[in-house]
């Protein structure tokens, strides 16, 4: 890596812990079929798409599940539960990384995230680590369901880099979908696959970057 001043982090399996198969299996569970048809990281059924992007609520999130999951007798709770088996939690250690990386760099978070997942995960935050937000980790950050954008579309790199006066020559942008990752490559960034096999730690480290 040359010339790194900015730090950009995607959150899923880089920062937070995610298992799509948990989720997958928790739909099926339910009596959902060929849930892998409209849910998986590889993509999904346009409904997460919009939630992700904050044009639909909580409410319509249910009903759309409802409606391709064929399940019209699936409650709010039921939806919910399953749905959030899909977040694990964070390694005490991912914290520390981000801590030691603030102080070198600017840095940022980027998620596609939404409104279900992003108040479960700030309550986990509260209960687990006794923080309010991820704010205290980065200078600033982001989140799509908020933003009405997400990854891999363009809009959302391009505000982040104008609202920060970032250069994207000088910025590492972190991420686990290679799909996300080859926007912020078309758009001039200095980018990172993390992989299964990686940990955010051991790739700091290794990259010398901390």
């Amino acid at each position: 890596m040359q010339n790194i001043k900015n730090i950009i982090f995607d959150y899923g399996n880089v920062i937070f812990m995610i298992d799509f198969k948990r989720t997958q299996h928790s739909f099926t569970e339910l009596g959902i079929k060929n849930v892998e048809r409209f849910f998986a990281h590889t993509g999904h059924d346009p409904l997460f798409d919009e939630f992700e992007k904050g044009n639909i609520s909580s409410s319509e999130f249910h009903d759309g599940i409802r409606r391709i999951t064929e399940s019209p007798d699936l409650t709010d709770k039921e939806i919910d539960h399953a749905w959030n088996t899909l977040l694990i939690g964070v390694p005490p250690i991912n914290h520390e990384v981000l801590l030691k990386a603030k102080e070198k760099y600017r840095t940022f978070l980027l998620s596609n995230n939404n409104e279900i997942h992003y108040n479960w995960i700030m309550n986990y935050l509260k209960t687990e680590y006794q923080i309010h937000s991820n704010s205290v980790f980065f200078q600033k950050d982001y989140y799509s369901h908020l933003l009405k954008m997400r990854k891999p579309n363009a809009d959302i790199f391009e505000f982040v880099l104008q609202e920060n006066s970032l250069d994207p020559s000088e910025t590492l942008f972190i991420d686990d979908s290679p799909q996300h990752l080859q926007t912020a490559v078309n758009l001039g960034f200095q980018t990172h696959l993390l992989t299964a096999q990686e940990t955010l730690e051991n790739y700091m480290h290794s990259s010398g970057l901390l």
